[in-house]
C-alpha cells in the first residue's frame, strides 16, 4: 500500500514538474500547469490516484498558509484604516453578486437551496491566484491591487457564514438558520479577540526566544507551527482555519520579523497552493464537460460580466477610481477557491446533484484559467474600457520599504552602525538588514529604518527594493554567507554594486570573482591608515601619501598581501597566506632557470619579490633569471610554501 501510494506521489511530481516547466518557458502563470496536472491525474484521464482525499486535505493547508503571508501585509491597524474597502466594498460587492446570481439561478428553475449554493460558490473569488499573480507582478501595493485583496478579505470572512448555513438549509441540524448564524457570530467574536490578544501579546515574545537562538531550522519550524497552531484554533470552534492564520500572520504583521517569516513561509505556501490547484483540477468530469462545453462557457461569461460590472459599480459608488475600479473588476470576475469548497459541501448534504457540483467545478476552473493573464493585464484593460489614464499610487497606509537610489547594508554591527551614520550625515537614504532580534528590537526603537531578515533570501532583498538600490554593502565576515548574498543579489539584480567588508585579505580574489565590485580588508585599511600617519609625521608630503594609498587600493592591496609568520600568529594555516623568503644555494635546482620556467603558478604559489645582493625586484618580471644566492620571497599558505621551497632547492 505504501509502495502504491509512493508511486503514486512520484508519477504526480513528474507531470507538475514537466507542465510548470513548460508553461514557464512558454511565460505562461504555472497555476493553470497545476490545474492541468490535476485533470490528467485526475479520474477523467489516468486516474493515478487511489486516494485523493489525502491529497486534497493536504493541499487545503496551502489556503492557510497563504492567508498566513496575507495576514503579514495587513497588521490590524492598517486593516482598521482600510475598513472602508474592506467591510464598505467588500460587503456591498459580496452581497450585490450573490443577490444577483441567485436571483438568475431561480429564474431558470433551480430550487432556492441550489441557487443559495450556486451564488455562494459563485459570488466569491479566488484568493490563491489573484493574491499570488499580485505579489508576482509587484502590484499588491498599489491602489487597484488593494482594493482587490480589500474585497477578498472581506469573502474570506463571508465564507465562514456560508458554510455554517449550507447544512442548516439542508435540514442537518435542527437549531434555526438564525440561531445558529447568531452562536457562529459569537465564537466568531470570541475567537478573534483571543487571536488579537495572542498575536500582540505572546507571538512576538516567542519569535524573540526562537531568534535569539540563530538558528534557521528553528525559525522556520517555529513560522510553521505558529501558522498550523493558529489555523486548528479557529478550526476548533467551527470557523476556517485559514482566518485563525490569517489573524496571526496580521499580528506579526507588524514585528521586526515580518520579511523573514514570509521568505520562510513562501516555499511552503507556494507548493502547498500547487497540490491544492491539482486537487482542483481532478475534481473536473471531461465527459460532463465535453458534452456541455458550450453551456459551461456561456455560464462563464455571463458570471464574469456581471461579476465585473458589479464590482466596478460597486466601487465607483464607494468613490474608487473608475479605472481601478474596472481594474478590480477584471482580477475578479472568476470563481474562488472556496467555491470548489461550497460545491463538495453542498453535494455531501444533496443540496446540489453531481452535474451542478461538475458544471460548478467546471465554471471554476475555466474561469480560473484565465485569471493570471486578466491579473497581469487588468491594468490595460481598465483603461481601454474607461479611456483613462491608469494611476499606479501606493497606498501610504501598507507597509512597504519605499526608497530609490538607497544603500542596503546586510548586518547592522559596529561596522554597519557607522557606515550609516555617515550617510544619515550626508542624507542618503539607507536600509539595514540584521539577524539580531535585540539590535533590531533596539535600532527600531531609536528610529533606525533596519529590518530583521536574511539577506541570503530572495524575498529579503526584494522587500529592501534591491532593483533601485545604488550600492549594497555586506559587514558581516562569514566567506559562505557573503558569497551566497552576492549570488543572490546578482540573480535579482545582475547590475548592483556590491562592497564586502572582511576582516583580512585572505578571501580577497574569491569574493571579486563571486561578483564584490570592491572588497576592503579591514586589517589592511587599518594597516594603510597606520601607514598614512607614519608617513605625514616623517615629512612625506599628504599628496604623496594619498597616491600611494589609493594606488594599493585601485591594485586590491597587493602590495599588503601576505606577512612573515612568528610564533604569535594564531590563525589557521590552512586558510592565511604567508610570505617565506628561500635562500637559493649555491647548487639550488632554480639557478640559471627564468621564473616563468619554474612551476611555481601549479603549485599556486607566486613570488612576492626577488632580493639580490642590495637591490630587491617587486613583482619580478617572468623573465628574471635566477642566480645564486638571490631571496626569493614566496607568497602562499604555508604547506604550500614548504613544496615550493623544496622544488627551487632541490628540483622535486
Amino acid at each position: 500500500m505504501a509502495q502504491s501510494v509512493f508511486t503514486e506521489v512520484v508519477y504526480l511530481l513528474i507531470i507538475s514538474v514537466c507542465l510548470v516547466a513548460a508553461f514557464r518557458r512558454l511565460k505562461l502563470a504555472p497555476i493553470i500547469a497545476y490545474l492541468l496536472a490535476g485533470v490528467i491525474a485526475g479520474p477523467s484521464v489516468l486516474d493515478l490516484l487511489s486516494d485523493a482525499a489525502q491529497i486534497s486535505l493536504v493541499a487545503e493547508l496551502g489556503i492557510v498558509f497563504l492567508l498566513f503571508s496575507l495576514g503579514l501585509e495587513f497588521s490590524f491597524p492598517k486593516l482598521f484604516a482600510m475598513r472602508h474597502m474592506v467591510f464598505g466594498i467588500g460587503f456591498a460587492q459580496v452581497l450585490s453578486c450573490l443577490s444577483i446570481v441567485f436571483a438568475i439561478c431561480f429564474i431558470l428553475g433551480f430550487s432556492w437551496q441550489t441557487s443559495f449554493v450556486a451564488s455562494c460558490a459563485l459570488a466569491l473569488s479566488s484568493t490563491a491566484i489573484v493574491i499570488k499573480q499580485l505579489t508576482e507582478t509587484g502590484k499588491l501595493q498599489i491602489r487597484r491591487g488593494q482594493l482587490a485583496v480589500s474585497i477578498l478579505l472581506f469573502q474570506d470572512l463571508a465564507v465562514v457564514p456560508m458554510l455554517i448555513a449550507i447544512p442548516i438549509i439542508s435540514g442537518a441540524t435542527s437549531d434555526g438558520l438564525f440561531l445558529a448564524l447568531s452562536t457562529a457570530l459569537l465564537k466568531g467574536t470570541v475567537v478573534f479577540i483571543g487571536m488579537i490578544a495572542i498575536g500582540k501579546w505572546v507571538l512576538p515574545r516567542i519569535f524573540n526566544e526562537i531568534a535569539q537562538a540563530r538558528s534557521d531550522e528553528l525559525f522556520v519550524l517555529t513560522s510553521i507551527l505558529i501558522v498550523l497552531v493558529t489555523g486548528a484554533i479557529t478550526h476548533f470552534f467551527g470557523l476556517s482555519m485559514a482566518l485563525g492564520a490569517f489573524l496571526a500572520g496580521m499580528m506579526l504583521g507588524e514585528s521586526q520579523y515580518k520579511h523573514q517569516l514570509e521568505a520562510d513561509i513562501r516555499p511552503f505556501r507556494d507548493i502547498l497552493m500547487g497540490l491544492f490547484f491539482i486537487s482542483v483540477g481532478m475534481q473536473l468530469e471531461l465527459s460532463f464537460i465535453a458534452e456541455s462545453w458550450y453551456l459551461v462557457l456561456a455560464s462563464v461569461a455571463a458570471i464574469m460580466l456581471v461579476k465585473v460590472l458589479m464590482i466596478q459599480l460597486v466601487a465607483r459608488l464607494m468613490a474608487q477610481n473608475v479605472t481601478d475600479s474596472w481594474s478590480a473588476g477584471i482580477m475578479l470576475c472568476q470563481m474562488g477557491e472556496f467555491g470548489f469548497v461550497i460545491a463538495a459541501l453542498a453535494l455531501d448534504h444533496q443540496l446540489i446533484n453531481p452535474n451542478t457540483a461538475s458544471m460548478i467545478v467546471g465554471i471554476g476552473v475555466v474561469s480560473m484559467g484565465v485569471t493570471p493573464y486578466l491579473v497581469d493585464k487588468s491594468g490595460k484593460l481598465s483603461q481601454l474600457i474607461s479611456h483613462q489614464n491608469l494611476i499606479d499610487e501606493i497606498e501610504l497606509g501598507i507597509e512597504n520599504i519605499a526608497l530609490d537610489k538607497h544603500v542596503i547594508i546586510c548586518g547592522f554591527g559596529r561596522v554597519g552602525q557607522t557606515v550609516s551614520r555617515f550617510l544619515k550625515l550626508e542624507a542618503i537614504q539607507f536600509v539595514a538588514l540584521d539577524m539580531d532580534p535585540t539590535r533590531v528590537r533596539e535600532a527600531k526603537a531609536a528610529s533606525e529604518n533596519i529590518h530583521f531578515g536574511d539577506a541570503r533570501k530572495a524575498a529579503i532583498l526584494t522587500a529592501a527594493n534591491i532593483n533601485q538600490a545604488q550600492l549594497v554593502i555586506i559587514t558581516f565576515d562569514d566567506l559562505a554567507k557573503t558569497l551566497s548574498v552576492i549570488a543572490q543579489i546578482k540573480k535579482l539584480e545582475a547590475t548592483a554594486k556590491i562592497l564586502v567588508r572582511t576582516h583580512s585579505d585572505e578571501n580577497l580574489d574569491t569574493l571579486i570573482e563571486a561578483g564584490a565590485d570592491e572588497v576592503i580588508p579591514e586589517t589592511l585599511e587599518g594597516s594603510l591608515m597606520l601607514v598614512s600617519h607614519v608617513l605625514f609625521q616623517s615629512g612625506v608630503p599628504v599628496k604623496r601619501i594619498f597616491g600611494r594609498v589609493r594606488r594599493e587600493r585601485k591594485n586590491h592591496y597587493n602590495g599588503l598581501h601576505g606577512f612573515y609568520r612568528g610564533d604569535s600568529s594564531h590563525m589557521n594555516d590552512e586558510d592565511v597566506e604567508f610570505l617565506h623568503a628561500v635562500t637559493l644555494s649555491n647548487d639550488a635546482f632554480a639557478i640559471g632557470l627564468q621564473l616563468n620556467e619554474l612551476d611555481l603558478p601549479l603549485r599556486r604559489v607566486e613570488v612576492a619579490a626577488v632580493r639580490r645582493k642590495d637591490k630587491e625586484y617587486p613583482n619580478p618580471d617572468p623573465s628574471i633569471e635566477l642566480e645564486a644566492q638571490d631571496i626569493v620571497i614566496l607568497i602562499g599558505i604555508p604547506r604550500r610554501v614548504e613544496r615550493a621551497e623544496r622544488y627551487l632547492l632541490e628540483g622535486r
